[in-house]
């Protein structure tokens, strides 16, 4: 388990240096060292633990930090998933066996499910009554409804959209949690807790898929040192949508709330760096659509749905556009070489 914590830590450094934030200022204000998460046997206390959350936060000036970790964070890059997956054939049973994990995010933070004839309902059950009042479990419970619905599309094979999303405090930025979480949070509801249809608890899961995010976890170096670092803007824009684009389009504004920025600001700074957003787009999914075509047991289809488009033409519009090819007979001429 705190082998699992500190995959955790690093995992959450290395998105606060994807969003140019010094892993060494970081871990300094925390008082952590880097030997302490990657060489000491020694655990992480709570309050290094809370201190990483609250630096974070403080550092960024981004009071949603959490949320937006859990937008750019697959679950799989915890080791986890490979588990649920094993004990697992339907989604209520994923969700039920994946509950106990919740320690690995936060230790103080319980995930009760319970269903009815319509929906199934994840609930946050924080330790503290008055928790709320803390940055650590503010952000972590943001972080664990966000995974949540990641981990069941990845699940499914296909994009999800809770029928409900209730916060047990006030939110300061409502559409933002709406953008994030695919539908309208009520505020100051009595729980914190995110609902699904019914229909969705007993189907199977699609386990073949799950070799797949692996190997883009691997291509695209989830595990690399966290104090290395591209500044560039650029760089770290096409790096995310290379990691974040599993069943989804990742849009401007997606990068635009991820990383804390207007809209406007974010493409006001990659002009500075002689590019635009569009530019970066195209390229980071054509990179993903050769590495994907490369692979024997994956069809055109597939790879269009993960890569987050909703018709195969588009992708083969798109494809042509790219390489001056259609998927297929890039395929075919692969095969040749």
């Amino acid at each position: 388990m705190e082998d699992q914590v500190k995959n955790f830590v690093l995992r959450l450094i290395g998105y606060a240096v994807q969003r140019d934030i010094s892993a060494e200022k970081l871990l300094r204000a925390s008082n952590i060292t880097l030997d302490e998460l990657t060489v000491l046997k020694k655990p992480l206390t709570a309050k290094q633990i809370d201190d990483v959350w609250f630096n974070a936060v403080a550092i960024s000036r981004d009071n949603l930090f959490g949320l937006h970790l859990g937008e750019s964070l697959q679950i799989q890059a915890l080791g986890i998933v490979g588990e649920i997956i094993k004990t697992s054939r339907t989604v209520g049973e994923a969700v039920t066996n994946a509950a106990p994990l919740a320690h690995i995010i936060s230790a103080s933070i319980e995930l009760s499910i319970f269903r009815d004839d319509h929906h199934f309902s994840i609930t946050f059950v924080p330790a503290s009554g008055d928790w709320a009042q803390h940055t650590a479990e503010i952000q972590a419970v943001d972080l664990l409804m966000v995974l949540v619905i990641h981990e069941l599309d990845g699940l499914l094979f296909k994009k999800l959209y809770p029928s409900s999303v209730s916060f047990a405090r006030l939110l300061d930025n409502p559409g933002e949690y709406e953008r994030v979480l695919r539908c309208r949070p009520d505020e100051n509801a009595k729980t914190t807790q995110i609902s699904f249809d019914i229909a969705y608890w007993d189907e199977r899961i699609i386990r073949s898929k799950h070799e797949h995010q692996q190997v883009l976890l691997l291509e695209e170096g989830l595990c690399q040192n966290t104090h290395v670092t591209d500044r560039a803007l650029k760089k770290r824009i096409y790096n995310y949508i290379r990691s974040n684009s599993y069943l989804k389009m990742v849009t401007l504004e997606d990068i635009a709330g991820n990383f804390n920025l207007s809209p406007r600001t974010l493409q006001r700074k990659l002009k500075n760096e002689e590019i635009n957003f569009q530019q970066l787009a195209d390229e980071a999914r054509k990179n993903l659509a050769l590495m994907y075509l490369k692979d024997d047991s994956l069809q055109i289809k597939e790879i269009a749905t993960m890569l987050g488009y909703n018709e195969v033409s588009a992708f083969i519009r798109a494809f042509k556009r790219w390489t001056g090819t259609a998927p297929a007979h890039f395929q075919k001429k692969k095969h040749l070489l």
